[in-house]
C-alpha cells in the first residue's frame, strides 16, 4: 500500500455512489464483510483484502474492534485508512469494553468528524478470552448505553444533554445472537436496543437454517433490517474451536461432521459450499448478509459475494 491514495481513491471514497444506509433504506439486499485491523503497525494486508472485496461488489466493510479480545489496531484508525484508499462504505465496530464514558464520547464525535457514520455498538468479549488475564474490562456503559448516546448525538446533545454544536448523523447498529438459548432472552435484549434507538442489527454467525428461520420469525415485529452473519469454515479444527470456545457460536453436529469428512485439503471449499447454501436462504429472508472471512481468506468471501451479485 502506498503512502497516498492510488488512482484517485481518496476522492472516490468521499463520493460513494450509494451509501450503505441508503441501500438498506431502499430495501436492497446488502452485503458487508469483516476486515480485521492488523495486530501490528502494518495495515497493507487488510487494505489489500478490502480492495479485493470492493472489486467483488461488496456494499460495506465492517472494521472489527479487537474481536475475541485480541489487541489490534484501533478500529477508528483502520476505518479512516480504508476510507482514504477505497470507494466503499465503512461500518465501524465499537465495544464499550475498553473505554469509559468520556473516552467513548470523544471517540464518537471524532469518528463523526472523520466521516465515519455507521457504528456497530458492541459490549465486547472479556479480556481473558484473548489471554490477557491481568487486564480488566471497563464497561462504564453497556452496548445499550452506547446506542442511547449515539441517539442523543443525533438529537444534538451529549450524555449530559449539553449541545454538541449540531445534530450528528450516525446510522446505529446493534448486535444480536441468534444462537442464544433461550432465544426469548435475546429477543428481549433486542427490544431494549430498538427502544434505545438502533437502526439495524448484525447477528452472530449462523450455521443452522432452522435456527435462522426461527430467529427471523421471532424478530420480524421489530421492523428493523437484520444482517445475518455467515462464516465460511476453514477445516474441522476450526469448526470444533468455534463450537467449543467462542461465545455465541453453536455449530450443529452435521456441520461439524461435514467438515471432518472434508479433511484439511478440501475443508475451505466445503466451508464455502455450506456458506453458499446459507446465503441463498439469507437473501430470501433477511435484509443482508455479514460475511466473516476465515484466516484472512478474502478470496473465498469475494467469490461468494460475486456469486450472489
Amino acid at each position: 500500500m502506498s503512502d497516498t491514495p492510488q488512482d484517485g481513491a481518496g476522492a472516490a471514497a468521499t463520493a460513494v455512489a450509494s451509501s450503505f444506509r441508503e441501500k438498506i433504506d431502499a430495501g436492497r439486499f446488502v452485503m458487508s464483510v469483516e476486515v480485521d485491523p492488523p495486530h501490528g503497525i502494518k495495515p497493507q494486508k487488510a487494505v489489500a483484502g478490502a480492495r479485493l472485496l470492493q472489486e467483488a461488489g461488496i456494499d460495506a466493510i465492517n472494521v472489527g474492534d479487537s474481536p475475541t479480545a485480541k489487541v489490534r489496531m484501533s478500529p477508528l484508525a483502520m476505518s479512516v485508512l480504508l476510507k482514504q484508499e477505497l470507494a466503499v462504505d465503512i461500518v465501524m465496530h465499537y465495544t464499550t469494553r475498553d473505554r469509559n464514558a468520556l473516552a467513548i464520547h470523544s471517540d464518537m464525535i471524532g469518528a463523526h468528524a472523520l466521516g465515519i457514520r455507521n457504528i456497530l455498538c458492541l459490549r465486547g468479549d472479556p479480556p481473558s478470552l484473548g489471554g490477557y488475564t491481568d487486564i480488566v474490562g471497563v464497561w462504564d456503559i453497556s452496548a445499550v448505553g452506547l446506542i442511547r448516546f449515539l441517539k442523543l448525538a443525533n438529537d444534538g446533545v451529549d450524555f449530559a444533554e449539553k449541545s454538541i454544536a449540531g445534530k450528528a448523523d450516525f446510522f446505529i447498529g446493534a448486535s444480536a445472537n441468534l444462537n442464544a438459548e433461550p432465544m426469548e432472552t435475546e429477543v428481549r435484549l433486542m427490544r431494549r436496543k430498538v427502544e434505545a434507538g438502533c437502526h439495524f442489527f448484525v447477528t452472530q454467525n449462523v450455521f443452522d437454517a432452522s435456527v435462522l428461520e426461527r430467529f427471523l420469525d421471532k424478530t420480524a415485529k421489530f421492523k428493523r433490517p437484520i444482517m445475518i452473519g455467515v462464516l465460511p469454515l476453514h477445516n474441522s479444527r476450526h469448526a470444533e474451536f468455534l463450537h467449543a470456545e467462542v461465545p455465541g457460536m453453536n455449530l450443529p453436529d452435521d456441520v461439524r461432521e461435514r467438515m471432518r469428512r472434508a479433511g484439511d485439503e478440501n475443508g475451505p471449499r466445503e466451508g464455502q459450499a455450506m456458506a453458499r447454501d446459507l446465503l441463498a436462504l439469507v437473501k430470501e429472508r433477511a435484509a443482508g448478509a455479514y460475511l466473516v472471512p476465515s484466516f484472512g481468506r478474502y478470496d473465498i468471501v469475494a467469490e461468494l459475494v460475486a456469486e450472489v451479485r
